[in-house]
C-alpha cells in the first residue's frame, strides 16, 4: 500500500476557469518547503498530493492520474531523476516541474534529457512557481487564457507586463507579482500574511508593512484604469470585482 494520501481541499475554485479538479503531485522530502509549496497552490484552487519520498512518489503516479508533478531531485528510497525515468518509460506524458539546488547544474540538465518540461532552482519566489505551474497546465492542456483582463487594464502572464488601454503601465517586481496575486483572486479577500508567504522567497523576509507599501505603489498606479484594491480592516485586501464583467454577466442571464 502507498503511503501517500489526498490532501486537497474539496471543491476548491479557482476564479479564472482553471479546472478545479486540475490535481498536482509534490514529491518533496523538505516537510517545510512542501507545506509552502502545497498551501500557495491549494489557495489557487488546485488539488494537492505531497510525498516525502521518491518510492511513494512512483507509486502515487501509478495508481492515480495527475496534471503535473513538481519532484525534487534530492529525494530518498528513490532518487528524482530515477522517478521521472520510470514516469517516461511508462510512457506518461504528464508534465514534469523539477526543483534542484542551485549548483546542481547537471542534474538539470539531466534531468530535461530525460523529460522534465522546467526546472526551477531553489530558494526561489512563490509567484514566479505559481507561473511556471500554470505555464506548464496551459502547454499541456489546461486552457487557461495567457492574458488577464480587468476593466481597462490587461496582464499578460506570459511576459508579465500590465497595460491599461494598451499603454505599458510601469510596475518594479514586487507590484507586477502583486497585481497577478490580486488578478488572479478577484472579489476574493487576501491577508497581509497571505501576501507575505506568496511574495517572498524561501528565507526572505518581507514585512507586512512592506506590503502595505507596496500595495500603496500599485494602487497609484492601476486606480486611473478604475481598477480598486480594497483594504477590510481586520481581514487584508480584495481587489473590487470587474464591474464590465459583472454587467455583461447579468446582461446574459436576463
Amino acid at each position: 500500500m502507498p503511503q501517500w494520501q489526498q490532501s486537497g481541499r474539496p471543491g476548491a475554485r479557482f476564479l479564472l476557469n482553471v479546472n478545479s479538479a486540475m490535481r498536482i503531485l509534490i514529491a518533496e522530502d523538505d516537510s517545510i518547503l512542501a507545506d509552502g509549496l502545497s498551501r500557495s497552490l491549494r489557495y489557487e484552487g488546485y488539488a494537492v498530493d505531497v510525498v516525502s519520498d521518491g518510492s511513494s512518489a512512483d507509486s502515487a503516479l501509478q495508481l492515480q492520474t495527475f496534471d503535473l508533478l513538481i519532484l525534487d531531485l534530492g529525494l530518498p528510497r528513490l532518487d528524482g531523476l530515477s522517478v521521472l525515468r520510470k514516469l517516461r518509460q511508462r510512457g506518461t506524458p504528464l508534465p514534469v516541474l523539477i526543483l534542484t539546488a542551485a549548483d546542481s547544474v547537471e542534474q538539470r540538465v539531466e534531468g530535461l534529457d530525460l523529460g522534465a518540461d522546467d526546472y526551477m532552482s531553489k530558494p526561489f519566489a512563490l509567484s514566479e512557481l505559481e507561473a511556471r505551474v500554470r505555464a506548464l497546465i496551459r502547454r499541456h492542456g489546461g486552457g487557461r487564457a495567457s492574458v488577464l483582463h480587468h476593466g481597462r487594464l490587461s496582464f499578460d502572464l506570459n511576459g508579465r507586463v500590465a497595460s491599461i488601454d494598451e499603454a505599458t503601465v510601469e510596475l518594479s517586481a514586487r507590484e507586477t507579482s502583486l497585481l497577478e496575486i490580486f488578478l488572479s483572486r478577484s472579489g476574493r479577500m487576501i491577508s497581509k500574511h497571505q501576501l507575505v508567504d506568496l511574495l517572498c522567497e524561501w528565507g526572505e523576509e518581507v514585512t507586512t508593512n512592506a506590503i502595505e507599501v507596496y500595495i500603496h505603489r500599485l494602487r497609484k498606479k492601476i486606480e486611473p484604469a478604475g481598477v480598486h484594491i480594497l483594504t477590510v480592516r481586520g481581514l487584508g485586501y480584495c481587489l473590487e470585482p470587474d464591474s464590465r464583467a459583472m454587467s455583461a454577466d447579468t446582461a446574459a442571464v436576463g
